[in-house]
C-alpha cells in the first residue's frame, strides 16, 4: 500500500546514551505522530518497551507513509534483552528549537509532574500511562485512573495559551482541566469519539457551540490578548500576510506572485469593507475542523485551542469547509450566517465571509510559517509545504473572485 508506514527505530537510554537501532518493521497506521503501533510493534517483534521521542528522518517529503525513522528511549540499556539490535553509526545532535518531550528523560518528566498533580487531587495512576502522539505541535498521553482515564499534553511555546484559555472557558464546550504546569496540562477524558467522519448533524451542534463562545467573547478582546493569544486583527494580520507573502515568493509561480501582490495592497481596502458588514473581533478556534470536536450524543467537546487568536470570527469557516463532507458545507455556510445575524443583528455576516476567504487562506500561511520557524529542521517535513500551498490557494481564491465581479 502506497500509505504504508515502516518505522526503523534508533534507541537511546534516560540519559540519552546510545544504545543502537531495530530493523525496520511495518505499522498499522500510516500517521507519522501517531506512536501506539510504534510502541506496540518495538514490544512484539523486539521485545522492548521503548517511548518515541522525535523523527530523526523521513523518505518521503511529507506525511503519511513511507520509510520514518524515529529516535527512542528504552527503560534499561541491556543489548542482551532486545532482539534483533544493531549499531548505528549517524550522529546525534542537537538543536535549540527541541521540544522537551522530544529529549531523553522529557517524557518520564511529564510524566512524574501529572503524577503529583494525580496525587494533590487524590486521584490514583492505575495502570502503565499510553503514549499516544508525539510531534512538534504536542506530547499526548492517556493515563489510566479509578473510573476511567486522564489526558497529559504538553505543547510548545508558541501554544503556551491554550491552557489559559481552557481554563477561562471552563463550564463550556471544551475539555475539563485538572491543572497545568506553563505548557503542560492535565485534563479529564471525553466521553465518545474524535468526529473526523462527522456528518451535518454532529458539525452543525459543534458550529452552535463555536459561535456561543466567541459572541459571549466579543467585548473581552483585551483578556484574550493578556493570555498570549495571537492577535490577528487587521493591522496585525496584514504585516503577517505580507511578510510570509514575501518570504515564500520563490516558492509561488509568477501568477500567483502578481495575484498575490495586488491582494496584500488592497488588503487595507479589504478590511474597511470588512468592517462596515458588522461581526466584530472576538476569539478564533484556528482549527475548527471536524477532528477536533469530540463527544456521543450527549455531549460535543471543541478539541485542540492552541491554534486560537484574536481576530475575525469567520477565520474559522476555512478549516472546517475543508474537511467537512461535501454535503454539509452550503447548510453550515447558511447555518453560520444565520447565526451571526441573530447574535449581531443588522450585521451581514455572508459579505463578510466572501471578503474573508483568501484572507483565512493566507491566515493558514501565515501559521504554517510560525510553525517553521519554531521547530527543528527533523521535524519540517510536516509542514514544509503548507505556506505555498495556502499562498496558492490564496491567489486562486483572489482571482475567482476577479472573475465574478
Amino acid at each position: 500500500m502506497a500509505d504504508t508506514r515502516v518505522v526503523e527505530l534508533v534507541l537511546v537510554t534516560p540519559a540519552g546514551d546510545l544504545v543502537g537501532s531495530l530493523p525496520p518493521f511495518a505499522v498499522a497506521t500510516p500517521w507519522w505522530p501517531e506512536t501506539g503501533p510504534i510502541v506496540e510493534g518495538a514490544r512484539e517483534r523486539h521485545g522492548t518497551d521503548v517511548v518515541v521521542l522525535r523523527i530523526l528522518r523521513a523518505d518521503r517529503d511529507a506525511p503519511p507513509g513511507g520509510r520514518v525513522t524515529y529516535l527512542a528511549e528504552i527503560a534499561a540499556p541491556d543489548r542482551g534483552g532486545i532482539s534483533g539490535i544493531r549499531p548505528w553509526l549517524a550522529t546525534l545532535d542537537d538543536h535549540p528549537l527541541r521540544m522537551p518531550w522530544a529529549r531523553p528523560g522529557g517524557p518520564d518528566a511529564d510524566l512524574a509532574w501529572a503524577d503529583r498533580l494525580l496525587a494533590v487531587h487524590g486521584i490514583a495512576r492505575t495502570a502503565p500511562a499510553e503514549q499516544i502522539r508525539t510531534w512538534n505541535l504536542s506530547s499526548l498521553w492517556r493515563l489510566p485512573v479509578e473510573d476511567g482515564a486522564v489526558w497529559l499534553k504538553h505543547v510548545p511555546p508558541f501554544f503556551g495559551h491554550e491552557p489559559s484559555i481552557i481554563d477561562r472557558l471552563a463550564g463550556r464546550a471544551v475539555p475539563a482541566l485538572i491543572g497545568s504546569d506553563g505548557p503542560r496540562m492535565l485534563m479529564h477524558e471525553i466521553p465518545g469519539e474524535d468526529m473526523y467522519d462527522a456528518g451535518l448533524p454532529v458539525l452543525s451542534r459543534g458550529l452552535s457551540n463555536l459561535v456561543g463562545i466567541q459572541r459571549d467573547w466579543i467585548a473581552r478582546v483585551d483578556e484574550l490578548l493578556a493570555m498570549g493569544l495571537p492577535d490577528w486583527r487587521p493591522a496585525g494580520l496584514m504585516a503577517l500576510i505580507e511578510d510570509v507573502v514575501g518570504r515564500t515568493s520563490n516558492e509561488l509561480s509568477a501568477e500567483d506572485r502578481s495575484t498575490l501582490g495586488g491582494f496584500v495592497s488592497g488588503l487595507p481596502r479589504r478590511f474597511d469593507r470588512l468592517a462596515e458588514c458588522g461581526i466584530p473581533d472576538s476569539l478564533v478556534h484556528g482549527d475548527f475542523g471536524p477532528g477536533n470536536l469530540r463527544g456521543d450524543d450527549r455531549s460535543l467537546v471543541l478539541l485542540d485551542w492552541g491554534d486560537c487568536g484574536v481576530g475575525h470570527p469567520l477565520l474559522d469557516q476555512p478549516a472546517m469547509f475543508d474537511r467537512a463532507p461535501q454535503d454539509a458545507v452550503e447548510p453550515l455556510r447558511d447555518q453560520w450566517a444565520a447565526e451571526w445575524e441573530t447574535a449581531v443583528p443588522g450585521s451581514n455576516p455572508r459579505q463578510a465571509a466572501r471578503l474573508l476567504a483568501p484572507v483565512a487562506a493566507a491566515r493558514q500561511a501565515v501559521i504554517y510559517r510560525k510553525f517553521l520557524d519554531n521547530i527543528e529542521p527533523s521535524e519540517h517535513p510536516y509542514h514544509r509545504a503548507d505556506p505555498s500551498n495556502w499562498l496558492a490557494r490564496t491567489a486562486a481564491l483572489v482571482r475567482s473572485e476577479t472573475n465574478a465581479d
